[in-house]
């Protein structure tokens, strides 16, 4: 879409609003919205001016003036606005200089996409993410001097089995029975398709849904694999749509990796696949049907997992869910079909076309446009130094012991661990001017000082059932 051709579908659909989005550093929307007629095709290259202040870990007060040029290609109807508004998203752009901005994360998925056409290896990334994530019915939690606490609900809770309900019918999904079931026990598949058919409105090709392992509502809609900067768009609209369509039924969704103690956590496994002229460069005769170069990637993929980590599992909450017992992918090695691996190679298919890998340990309060950047460029350093992945397993992990157990390397145990790891080992990040010093040493700064440090400050709430009566 030409920017003429902006104007022209927004008075097909009878717009007379513009809302303008742009993701921040840590993944989340921000917008602002114009009347149309106060605009004109500027917009799609001298841009809209905001204060870069005040967005997370950008700009400090005496350099706040940005610039967001809207993408046209990205225009849709928004779904949820009472009159007709089209949405559009945006790059950022020093206003001073005209380049585009090194800590604007779409800046960050265009520049890897570019380089990969760079290296010769090949013209497209496809990712395909999995991303889980919970229904609630009610969140309640507070933080302050003399109270710390939080409490979720939700009617399909295993808890919920004698709550008076008028009448209680039962059919509340187990801990870990959540896989699969009918209705009645699966409460939320007109709720899921509602949410598929808006995705679908705005171009999002959906491939399946269904409910997940956990009880309490888990649920995964998985979107049909694409390049990686349009993936990266498509994720903003998955977080934005299912957490607008669940408020229009009075439910709450969270992409939190684990809310709910001792249940399986929301993952985002993720597939990514190498092609080059409109051919897969996965398929070969390695082990599980991959080629050399794949197996390079792989390689590539876990030597530099404990740093991918840091944007790919970025909170304190993403390792409650990196722990043995819950299909959790905490061993840093590669297999087909094993799903305690980090690197899967799935097997439902032998047409070569569908080769991938998929890396396991992401969850889906990553920023898509920085962790899928970094996955791609550990694979670009895998091939590129020729990485070599180590001996697959295909062995069930959960029952070795001793020596074998322990020689198989993990994935780190804390948010803390992956932000060390990133700070010593991110030159594989920096190629191609990829990933800015300014946006990793940002990223670094803010997950210790505005997470981990707070977090370290506040007693839990468990400690008090460990140590009151010490």
């Amino acid at each position: 879409m030409t920017p003429k051709e902006f104007f022209e579908f927004a008075k097909k659909n009878g717009a007379e609003m513009m809302d303008l989005k742009f993701v921040d550093m840590l993944g989340t929307w921000q917008h602002c919205s114009y009347p149309i007629r106060a605009i004109d095709e500027g917009v799609f290259e001298e841009g809209l001016g905001f204060d870069g202040s005040s967005i997370r870990g950008w700009q400090e007060i005496h350099k706040s003036d940005m610039m967001a040029v809207c993408d046209p290609t990205t225009a849709v109807i928004d779904p949820f606005f009472r009159e007709p508004t089209v949405s559009v998203i945006a790059d950022i752009v020093d206003p001073e200089t005209r380049k585009m901005y090194g800590k604007c994360p779409r800046t960050v998925a265009k520049r890897a996409a570019e380089y990969l056409k760079k290296t010769g290896i090949a013209d497209t990334c496809f990712i395909g993410p999995e991303p889980e994530f919970f229904i609630f019915d009610e969140v309640r939690y507070e933080q302050n001097q003399h109270t710390g606490y939080y409490s979720i609900d939700s009617v399909e809770g295993a808890w919920n089995t004698a709550r008076f309900e008028e009448p209680n019918l039962g059919y509340k999904p187990s801990f870990k029975g959540g896989y699969f079931p009918v209705s009645p026990t699966d409460t939320y598949h007109d709720l899921r398709s509602e949410m598929v058919y808006e995705l679908m409105k705005v171009g999002v090709v959906i491939e399946a849904h269904h409910h997940e392992v956990a009880t309490a509502g888990q649920a995964e809609i998985d979107m049909q694999f694409s390049e990686l900067t349009k993936m990266c768009d498509q994720f903003m609209w998955y977080k934005y749509i299912i957490k607008n369509v669940a408020k229009r039924h009075g439910k709450t969704v969270t992409f939190m990796p684990k809310p709910v103690f001792d249940d399986n956590g929301s993952g985002m496994h993720t597939h990514v696949s190498l092609w080059k002229g409109g051919k897969t460069l996965m398929a070969g005769k390695e082990y599980a049907g991959l080629s050399e170069l794949a197996m390079y990637a792989v390689g590539g993929i876990l030597r530099h997992a404990p740093a991918l980590l840091a944007f790919a599992a970025p909170t304190t909450n993403s390792y409650r869910r990196l722990v043995p017992g819950f299909e959790a992918p905490v061993n840093l090695v590669l297999s087909a079909r094993n799903r305690s691996a980090s690197v899967r190679i799935p097997m439902y298919s032998t047409s070569d076309k569908a080769k991938r890998l998929e890396f396991r340990c992401p969850d889906p309060t990553a920023n898509g446009y920085l962790a899928w950047s970094a996955i791609l460029l550990a694979a670009i350093d895998g091939i590129q130094n020729r990485i070599d992945p180590g001996k697959p397993l295909d062995k069930n992990i959960y029952e070795l012991e001793g020596e074998e157990l322990a020689a198989i390397p993990k994935v780190p145990g804390s948010l803390a661990e992956s932000i060390d790891a990133l700070e010593t080992d991110h030159e594989f990040l920096r190629v191609g001017d990829v990933f800015t010093h300014d946006l990793i040493d940002a990223w670094i700064k803010w997950k210790r000082e505005d997470e981990l440090d707070a977090m370290a400050l506040r007693p839990h709430p468990h400690e008090f059932s460990l140590y009151y009566d010490s």
